[in-house]
């Protein structure tokens, strides 16, 4: 049987659960599936519409159309360039990380970006060994909206297509590209592009407000746990604090990253 969408023969609908392209989808909810197929998922209308948008490798696009209730995603999924899987309502809801799903859902492929891919970069960040995707999905969606150009994950950490850091993104891993490479690497860069790197530490001497950044800059966080290593912070130029008035010794990572980022893009 062929689904009809929009006038255009589109695939036959998906109903069971055990069907190879589901199986796949749902394998990608863990990084072992993600790692060995170079594949991972997207999921609800803004997401999917912006990973579309930005050009990405798209595998294939699953969707339940009773459950897509946008006028965005019915206009999304007519203008697709190639045809996107209909399924049933229970498979989409089977495939969903949370509640009440959009009706869509992406299957796309990685990313790996590579010093040589950078274009100039005015301002960056990097963070060392980042524990948590849900802070760095918020650094990114910070980092659009001051229009800082980069991210670079360091020694590891978190997997950046974790789900949480694609939601927490809100579609900004799409955009900015990311760099995943050691320290030592990055401090390379850096020297040879001239950036001013900024460490981040509870003991610095300098209050954050009173640095007037040297362009071009990069962000230096430790992480959440261990913040920068003495070596870490010896290899920057300058470190800054954040002042704690109250009983926390600290602020949460992508909160302090979202502060210094608007107060050095100013």
């Amino acid at each position: 049987m062929r689904i009809i969408y929009n006038g255009a023969m589109h695939k036959p609908l998906i109903t069971s659960l055990s069907n190879p392209l589901i199986k796949q989808a749902r394998a990608l909810r863990q990084k072992k599936a993600r790692v060995e197929s170079g594949l991972f998922l997207v999921e609800g209308i803004h997401h999917v519409g912006e990973v579309v948008e930005a050009g990405w490798d798209v595998e294939t696009i699953l969707y339940a159309s009773g459950l897509l209730t946008s006028p965005f995603a019915h206009d999304l999924i007519s203008r697709l360039n190639f045809q996107p899987q209909p399924v049933t309502a229970q498979v989409m809801e089977s495939l969903a990380d949370k509640e009440n799903p959009q009706g869509i859902l992406a299957i796309v492929r990685q990313k790996k970006t590579q010093f040589k891919d950078l274009k100039p970069i005015r301002h960056a960040v990097a963070l060392v060994a980042s524990q948590d995707p849900g802070n760095v999905g918020t650094v990114l969606r910070s980092m659009d909206a001051v229009g800082a150009d980069a991210l670079f994950m360091l020694d590891g950490g978190v997997e950046l297509y974790h789900p949480t850091v694609i939601r927490a993104s809100m579609g900004t891993l799409f955009w900015k590209p990311v760099i995943q490479t050691s320290f030592d690497e990055f401090i390379k860069w850096a020297r040879q592009e001239k950036h001013q790197l900024i460490g981040t530490s509870a003991k610095a001497d300098s209050d954050y407000r009173a640095l007037i950044p040297r362009e071009p800059w990069s962000l230096v966080l430790g992480n959440e746990q261990k913040g920068l290593s003495p070596e870490q912070t010896a290899a920057c130029d300058v470190t800054v604090s954040l002042p704690m008035h109250g009983r926390v010794s600290s602020l949460n990572l992508a909160v302090a990253a979202g502060v210094l980022l608007y107060q050095f893009s100013k």
